[in-house]
């Protein structure tokens, strides 16, 4: 269970923990021996460090396309002492040899590590050579193979973060131990095999080719790749450096190249000139992949892509093609923070993360056509960070990794979006020169090496003439987020004083932190709310008065975080948030649109505007909105709305009513955007979501079947599906033929995914039961991307009473199946399975639950207590709402 602690003591905590850890890999001791589990210690990997240095691996595989490889390992490196074994990293392979120093050895293998005895070592140099044989990976890890149901052909790509290259070869699998990695590769004729090097030749080598690739530079393992399979190739040699983009031969119509090669292009030129460092890797390779556990992965010269986010049946809305330069950038980002500068441990993985969605959206703000990247960083991933660092579990930024069991435990919104807003805000404090001065100058020092947080900060704190201590102990050290209000007052309609009020968000969170932000205070006139000042505002402690707002003119809204400069929750006064609720059409500017429609929700969370309330507020507002991406915001916050409504089973006559008003707004915006492709699919995909009346599920089933139409709309395959899934989630007549129909008409990956997520969303007892049964056998052949789509959808909000049919058995279960399964399969499993229906008894039986479930991994109980508090957070929604339920 995670304490959090007053300021002093986590820092104490965390000094203590790392005193304990380089104390153990000093030369004094020896160390003790490993534990004898799939994961490496801290304590384990800073041992091996101390001994290890200079490695390069030479790198044999021999890929054939079935389910089992083979591969060799030659690992040359520097040994400091021979006073102990030294273990080397290999995940569930079948060890044929080992030899040391050109001896075959006698080793210790226990299906995660070999262990050399010290008989076999020198002090100095040494080579191992570790020839094995092993299955590819069906989970998204390791070696990936994955069999392409159209064609029957076979595709392989590496992934390998947090440490999963032993997976697939022999290695000192921490990032510490920077590596060259030279590469031999035998596969199939019609393959291409990538790596972070481009091959130096290709040989004929029977019915296979052997592919040569040149010694790498120096790289984490968990940034090396390669990747195999017959793939489709595109090249582009219009930039500086070559680029080339692979996807399957079967999903190749749906790639776009001119806008992969274009985005790219431009950022790389982008970050050349903002880091005043030349992209290391010389050629840009990108390959979308399937089955991929996460969104994309910045491995050195050959990042990989999720297929599910970047392949389109159609063209691309708006909101589709910055998705796909967002994610080019953050990945890119990373190849100067994360690859030629890496952090020295997992701890450090948060840093690595922050700074590449801070550059990448500046990255996509500064380089491509999307100039409000800032409003959509500020409505999707910043409101992700305010959510999880209000949650009672919530965490630092910067957080102890005892081992790599626990390396992806804080991957979440505080990792990426709330460090990626401290460096937004630590580069208005320093000012946007001596910030990137103090970026360039620590990449330029640590420059294919490994770097720790006080390396970064040191940087930036050098370039600045500054002391960063103190706001490194507040921001990176604690967490909670602060909440800033506005109080003054007005005489004779001026203001006779005012100031910033900063409040803490509990006890166990008391810290007051310093920030700059800028205050706006607007007017009403005619119809429209006008600025009358801004000031620019540094604030710390829990009172700061604006002298400077002093004698203006009295105003109806204050917003003291204008132009979102800080990370701060925003409480309007009473005043500022009536004018908000009432005059959301008149506001001009989209950010403070934006912001002021997150305040109202912001009401609807903490339960001080009733729910239906901010319904109607849609109603009005929303058909009048021309802000294409403040219009996405809007529309995910009725989706929001719609699922809390279905949580909470309320079935009134105005809840009927109001399911029906929603439709219907829906339905017309789609059809009176015809000649707007953009807000039309934004606007169609509401009705999607909304979409519960048999008369919209009739308008649906005649879309399909051609007899009713939204004029200008085009249904491509993914619309047809999504309309397949959404009649069978409410047992449409007829819905479950159309999935068997549908799927001879696609009999793709995605095809066959689409029609797992409508089966097993039909609100069916037996079926549940059955795919329960499955999910929950650890041992199911069906592949982990499958799976997941069945954990997905195995229970949508509006089907709780057939979720509470196995609410308990899930519940009672988890401790067991948590002991079993990995991180990969609880973060789904546990993230959509712990039970929640949005009753005080539901919330009572996880807090029973968590009170008595203490052994859960970190991971697994986290789940667990952001379960029961966003349980309550429904509760308290429904006791607000002023609609008859």
């Amino acid at each position: 269970m995670t304490i959090l602690a007053p300021r002093a003591m986590t820092i104490a905590i965390a000094t203590a923990f790392a005193v304990s850890v380089f104390a153990a890999s000093g030369a004094c001791a020896a160390p003790a021996p490993r534990a004898e589990n799939a994961f490496l210690s801290q304590q384990d990997a800073a041992a091996r460090s101390a001994r290890v240095s200079n490695v390069e691996y030479a790198l044999e595989f021999t890929l054939t396309g079935k389910e089992t490889f083979s591969g060799v390992t030659t690992a040359s490196f520097d040994l400091n002492d021979t006073g102990a074994p030294l273990t080397i990293d290999l995940d569930k392979a079948t060890v044929k040899s080992v030899s040391v120093n050109g001896k075959q050895a006698e080793t210790k293998y226990n299906n995660w590590f070999v262990t050399i005895a010290p008989a076999d070592l020198v002090k100095g140099r040494n080579s191992v050579v570790i020839a094995y044989e092993r299955a590819h990976s069906t989970n998204g890890e390791g070696l990936h193979r994955m069999v392409d149901p159209v064609d029957n052909r076979v595709y392989t790509y590496s992934h390998f973060e947090p440490a999963a290259a032993h997976q697939m070869f022999a290695v000192f699998d921490q990032p510490d131990l920077k590596a060259t990695y030279q590469v031999t590769a035998t596969a199939p004729a019609d393959w291409h095999v990538v790596s972070t090097t481009r091959e130096t030749s290709i040989e004929i080598a029977g019915a296979s080719k052997r592919w040569v690739f040149p010694k790498s530079k120096k790289l984490s393992p968990y940034n090396f790749s390669l990747h195999a399979g017959p793939y489709k190739v595109w090249e582009d040699k219009s930039g500086k450096y070559p680029m080339r983009l692979f996807a399957r031969q079967s999903v190749a119509a749906q790639v776009t190249p001119e806008d992969w090669f274009g985005y790219t292009k431009n950022g790389l030129a982008f970050f050349d000139n903002y880091f005043g460092i030349p992209y290391q890797f010389e050629k840009y390779d990108q390959l979308i992949v399937p089955d991929f556990l996460y969104g994309a992965m910045e491995n050195a010269g050959a990042i990989t892509f999720a297929e599910r986010g970047f392949l389109h049946k159609a063209k691309m809305t708006d909101a589709q093609r910055q998705s796909l330069a967002s994610v080019i950038m953050h990945e890119m980002a990373h190849q100067w923070f994360g690859d030629l500068v890496t952090m020295q441990w997992w701890n450090g993985l948060w840093l690595n993360e922050s700074f590449a969605s801070f550059m990448g959206t500046l990255a996509t703000a500064e380089s491509t056509e999307f100039k409000d990247a800032w409003q959509h960083f500020y409505s999707t991933g910043k409101q992700a960070a305010y959510v999880q660092d209000q949650k009672a579990n919530t965490h630092p930024i910067e957080v102890p990794v005892p081992s790599t069991a626990n390396a992806f435990d804080n991957i979440d919104a505080i990792t990426y979006s709330k460090g990626a807003s401290t460096l937004i805000q630590l580069r208005h404090l320093l000012g946007a020169e001596v910030f990137r001065k103090g970026v360039h100058n620590y990449l330029t020092k640590y420059s294919y090496e490994n770097a720790r947080l006080d390396d970064f900060i040191g940087s930036l704190g050098q370039a600045a003439g500054r002391d960063l201590s103190g706001w490194t102990r507040e921001w990176l050290y604690e967490a909670g987020v602060n909440t800033i209000a506005a109080n003054f007052s007005c005489t004779g309609g001026k203001v006779s004083a005012f100031s910033l009020q900063q409040s803490a968000p509990s006890k166990l969170l008391p810290t007051l932190r310093e920030q700059r932000v800028q205050v706006a205070t607007f007017k009403v006139e005619g119809g429209k709310l006008v600025a009358l000042q801004n000031v620019p505002v540094t604030y710390k402690g829990a009172n700061t008065k604006v002298a400077a707002l002093a004698g203006s003119a009295c105003p109806d809204l204050v917003y003291p975080n204008y132009q979102d400069w800080g990370f701060v929750k925003v409480q309007l006064d009473k005043r500022s948030f009536e004018t908000a609720r009432t005059s959301l059409a008149s506001v001009d500017d989209a950010l403070l649109r934006t912001m002021l429609w997150q305040s109202l929700w912001d009401g609807v969370r903490d339960g001080k505007l009733p729910l239906n309330e901010f319904i109607k507020t849609v109603l009005v507002n929303a058909p009048l909105e021309k802000d294409y991406t403040l219009l996405g915001d809007v529309l995910g916050k009725l989706a929001d709305s719609k699922e809390y409504l279905d949580l909470m089973g309320v079935n009134s006559a105005w809840a009927t009513q109001t399911r029906t008003d929603l439709e219907a707004m829906a339905w017309k915006a789609a059809n009176a955007s015809k000649g707007n492709e953009n807000f039309q699919r934004r606007w169609f995909d509401a009705y999607l979501f909304l979409a519960s009346s048999p008369q919209a599920l009739d308008h649906l089933a005649g879309i399909l079947d051609g007899t009713s139409t939204v004029e200008g709309l085009a249904i491509n395959q993914d619309l047809r599906w999504a309309i397949v899934r959404r009649l069978n989630r409410y047992n449409h007549p007829g819905a479950a033929a159309l999935v068997e129909l549908e799927a001879k008409r696609d009999n793709s990956d995605a095809g066959q995914a689409a029609a797992l997520a409508a089966t097993v969303i039909r609100p069916d007892p037996k079926l549940k039961s059955e795919w329960l049964g499955t999910v929950e056998d650890l041992q199911t052949t069906l592949p982990f991307s499958k799976v997941r789509t069945a954990i997905d959808n195995l229970y949508p909000a509006e089907q709780n009473v057939l979720a509470e049919q196995t609410a308990a058995q899930r519940l009672a279960k988890l401790p067991a199946i948590d002991k079993a399964a990995g991180p990969v399969y609880m973060r789904s499993y546990a993230g959509s399975l712990i039970p929640t229906s949005c009753t005080p008894a539901s919330v009572k039986r996880l807090s029973q639950a968590a009170a008595t479930m203490k052994g859960l991994s970190a991971g697994t109980r986290r789940s667990l207590l952001d379960a029961q508090q966003e349980d309550q957070r429904c509760v308290t929604i429904k006791a607000a709402m002023t609609a008859p339920r």
